[in-house]
Formats: C-alpha cells, structure tokens, sequence
C-alpha cells in the first residue's frame, strides 16, 4: 500500500511539473505574426501566428512580437510589458467601430508600439486608447481615420508617459492627442510628429503636461495646440515647430475650466491659422521667448500677442 501511495505521489509531481513547463513553454519571449499566419499556431518564427491579440497570449511579459511580411493583424489588449515590431513590413491594424490598441497594463510596465500602421476606416473609435501603464512608446507609426475618437488618447488613473517619436496622427474626427488623468500626472514628449487633419492638433487636459519638439501641428479643423485645464494644471512647451493652417486657432491657452493652462513658446512659425495665432482664454498664460514668427493668421489682431508673457532661457 506504502509502495502505491508513493509511485501516485511521485506522479502527481511529475504531472505538475510537466504541466509547469508546458505553460512556461506556451509563452516565449519572442513571437512571430504573419499575414498568412494561423493564431493556433506557437507563434514561432517557422510557425507564425495571424494576429496581435493571437501573439499576445504566447509572448511573455517583456516580451516582443514581430510581423514577419505585411498583413492586417488586428486590434489589441495589452495588459503588460511588452513591445509590438512592424519594422520593415506593412503592419496593420483596421479597427472600423473598436479601439485600434488599448493598453491597460501595471503601473511599472513599458509598452512599445513600433512602425504601425493603425487605421480606423472612418468608423473607428480610438488609435490608441491608454489606461494605464508606467510609460507608452509610439515610434514610426501612422495613425488615422479613427471618427468618434482620438489618434491617442490618455484617460488614465495614475501617472503615465506617453513618447511619440517620428509618427503621424491625422485625419481623426476629435483630437490628434488628447491627455487627460483622474490621479496623477501625464508627461508627454513629441519629437517629429505631425499632427493634421484632425479636431485639434495636441488637446492637453487635466494634469498633463507635454514637450514638444520638431512637430507640426497645421491644418487642424480647429486649434493647432490647445492647453486645456479642467482643475488641475495643464502645461504644453513647444520648440521649433510648425503650426499653421488650422481652422481655429494656433495655439489656445485656457478655457472655461478651474485650472492654470501654460503654453511656453519658442522659435515657432505660427502664420496663416483662420483664428488668431495665439487665444489666451480663461486661466490661460502663454510665454515666450521672443522668437516666434507670428504672422498671416487672419482673425483681427490675429498676429499680435499683448498678454503673452516674454521670458527669458536663464540661468
């Protein structure tokens, strides 16, 4: 009886064991999608799966999956650390009525979205939706065509960054970026980023706070750059880039809302925006180095500034 006891215990174990190593085997650290991929696949590079939401479940945390050729791979939950390649290859998303990406992961992971091309056939709702996360990186990606939403849009609870990096954001009913967070605060950076096509440019709202540089923010249905506050502090830092062409105005600092809305300028173009180059609402500061071109902006005094404030680099 002893003797039977101990040969069922000892293949208890062994069951658990191998039961432990087939789910650590069912999740690599590197996957593989293709457009001709299959999602009951490993998702291994000579057995690629079909989908984003396919590879997310066999790649793990830190992670990365990589598309092998082109295809359409659909949209996405991301609920932890991990980066998303399509470097080299067409790598779609078409979300027609849902979220492109959304991302609600720990407050310490990382996501990477790579060279993406993130379309929302005219009926989508958000490029990328974040929840939460300790920071997002967009790089080389194309996001556009999302028309009950935002390119990217933080709604977030916590602290969040947000790194976009050479991608463009157009064509999206509502706002290239919109910010917004309950608790916390969201830091944005941009660097060479265009942002066109869309409601506004760049819509910074409650405890945000963006840098941009390099950017573009022109031919927008209303404002180029829009400093937003609902109660808490907004403030958006802009530096050698273009906003002009948009349907409102250039830039807008403050609204009806409670908070401080900051805008800091320097060695902009801002000409030719239907409004007025630079609208100081209420709770709005804009300051500025001295250095902008402010010119062609055709509402009346559309090219003068009086309650801009003029700062200097310091030491």
């Amino acid at each position: 009886m002893n003797k039977l006891r101990c040969t069922l215990n000892a293949l208890a174990v062994l069951i658990f064991m191998l039961a432990f190593v087939s789910i650590a085997q069912a999740q690599a650290t590197r996957t593989w999608v293709s457009g001709v991929g299959d999602d009951a696949n490993p998702c291994s590079r000579t057995a690629p799966c079909k989908t984003f939401a396919g590879a997310i479940s066999k790649t793990a945390a830190c992670g990365e999956i990589n598309a092998i050729d082109s295809g359409a791979f659909g949209g996405v939950l991301i609920t932890k650390a991990i980066t998303i390649d399509g470097t080299g290859v067409l790598a779609g998303i078409l979300a027609s009525t849902s979220n492109g990406i959304t991302v609600n992961a720990g407050v310490n992971d990382v996501v990477t979205l790579r060279a993406l091309d993130i379309n929302g056939a005219c009926s989508g709702i958000h490029g990328i939706r974040i929840l939460a996360a300790k920071a997002v990186n967009v790089q080389d990606c194309e996001i556009y065509k999302f028309n009950t939403g935002n390119g990217i849009t933080v709604d977030a609870f916590n602290n969040v960054m947000l790194n976009v990096r050479n991608s463009v954001i157009r064509d999206n009913t509502l706002d290239g970026i919109n910010t917004f967070t309950t608790t916390g605060t969201v830091k944005v950076t941009l660097d060479r980023v265009s942002l066109y096509g869309n409601g506004n440019g760049i819509h910074a709202r409650q405890t945000s706070r963006v840098v941009a540089t390099n950017c573009n923010f022109s031919n927008n249905i209303g404002d180029g750059v829009f400093s937003d506050a609902t109660a808490s502090a907004v403030t958006i830092r802009v530096w050698n880039s273009l906003i002009s062409l948009n349907g409102g105005n250039g830039v807008h600092a403050g609204n009806a809302g409670g908070g401080t809305s900051g805008v800091e300028l320097g060695q902009n173009q801002i000409d030719n925006n239907t409004g007025l180059g630079i609208l100081i609402g209420t709770g709005g500061v804009v300051e500025t180095y001295g250095n902008n071109s402010l010119r062609g902006n055709v509402a009346a005094g559309g090219n003068a500034c009086a309650a801009c404030i003029a700062v200097g680099p310091g030491i």
